[in-house]
């Protein structure tokens, strides 16, 4: 795990193939975030066949071809969307591009995956709605705080399974380093970030919309802040908001950009989710103080109090049922609904939210 600022985040699993090789191949395209390192090793894992990488700057290509060097370097996207073998185009762009390069992926006929946050505005979220829907092709998320975690992962296999029996309230808190000096000049500009609620918010919207089982939801109240970066006028160092869903359960999430400098990683993610038979933690990146390994489970119901170190064991599910969501037409991993409405959700939590002084 990187101590660093989470642009490194790009955790491995144990491999799920679900294709033979060269029935599922994709693209890497935008290396403007290094979750795509963590987008590819999950594709991979699960069968898929990395072809083409593209980027604008050369040397984010040729640091990605020592990782991959079974990809080819294209010389334009066009190349790559000229391709007929490529059925998925991955992507981590700046924040902003996100959107309009997945609905020019989607018109040329591929499915897509973009880091998350997927969109800036709820303009671009409504191109993409459209182009998905006249096209056919996937508008797929890497909501990686749930999807790349095997606790979170255990999580909901728990709460299906009754373990808590009806979930009422998820509290998640989502901290992380900023160390500035590592991140690019459009990582503190709001229009191309988006703001805190809509980037790293988006995590905590998914995972609540998921872990309660809701399609739909309300915000409530949202606030952002500049607390201690004023050399930085356009980022929100703090933001914080609350959902109450169709099904009456309610959330609350506090993201920041406030991790110490002390903390052995990047951000003491935690979650706590609440049912009406009892109630789990996930410290997802570390246990202070206590173990330095993540993936740490905490249930608490009739059967006792228990603690689950999960690492290892689980695996990411996902990448597989992604790659088999394309070549069947089925909706396994993510339904493109509950993708879409997650990210509206932050976007209008975004777009209210009081600014606090």
């Amino acid at each position: 795990m990187s101590k660093a600022d989470g642009m490194n985040y790009a955790p491995k699993g144990k491999p799920n193939r679900v294709a033979e090789p060269g029935q599922f191949v994709f693209a890497a395209v935008s290396l403007d975030h290094g979750h795509i390192y963590g987008m590819c090793n999950g594709l991979l894992e699960a069968g898929g066949e990395l072809k083409w990488v593209y980027d604008t700057e050369p040397a984010r290509v040729e640091a990605f071809l020592k990782t991959y060097p079974q990809a080819r370097a294209a010389e334009s996207l066009q190349q790559i969307l000229d391709d007929s073998q490529v059925q998925l185009v991955a992507a981590a762009a700046v924040t902003s591009e996100r959107g309009p390069l997945g609905v020019r992926v989607m018109r040329a006929g591929k499915h897509y995956f973009t880091d998350k946050a997927p969109f800036t505005t709820l303009e671009q979220l409504e191109d993409a709605r459209q182009a998905a829907a006249e096209t056919g092709k996937k508008y797929a998320v890497y909501y990686s705080e749930r999807l790349h975690v095997e606790s979170a992962v255990f999580a909901g296999q728990l709460i299906e399974q009754g373990a808590i029996g009806r979930v009422l309230q998820v509290i998640g808190l989502g901290p992380h380093r900023l160390n500035a000096p590592s991140r690019p000049e459009w990582f503190f500009q709001k229009e191309k970030y988006g703001g805190i609620l809509c980037d790293i918010g988006s995590h905590q919207v998914e995972q609540f919309l998921f872990f309660t089982g809701n399609r739909n939801a309300t915000v409530v109240n949202s606030k952002v802040a500049n607390y201690n970066n004023k050399n930085y006028p356009e980022l929100e160092d703090f933001g914080d908001m609350s959902l109450v869903g169709e099904n009456g359960a309610t959330g609350y999430f506090r993201v920041d950009w406030f991790t110490p400098s002390g903390l052995g990683t990047w951000g003491d993610g935690r979650m706590l989710i609440m049912g009406t038979e009892g109630y789990i933690e996930l410290r997802k990146y570390v246990d202070i103080a206590r173990e330095s390994k993540g993936d740490q489970v905490y249930l608490v119901n009739a059967d006792g109090e228990q603690r689950m170190q999960v690492g290892g064991q689980v695996g990411f599910p996902y990448f597989g049922q992604l790659i088999l969501d394309c070549l069947n037409g089925t909706e396994l991993a993510m339904s493109q609904e509950h993708a879409f409405k997650a990210a509206e959700l932050c976007l209008i939590a975004q777009k209210q939210a009081v600014k606090v002084e």
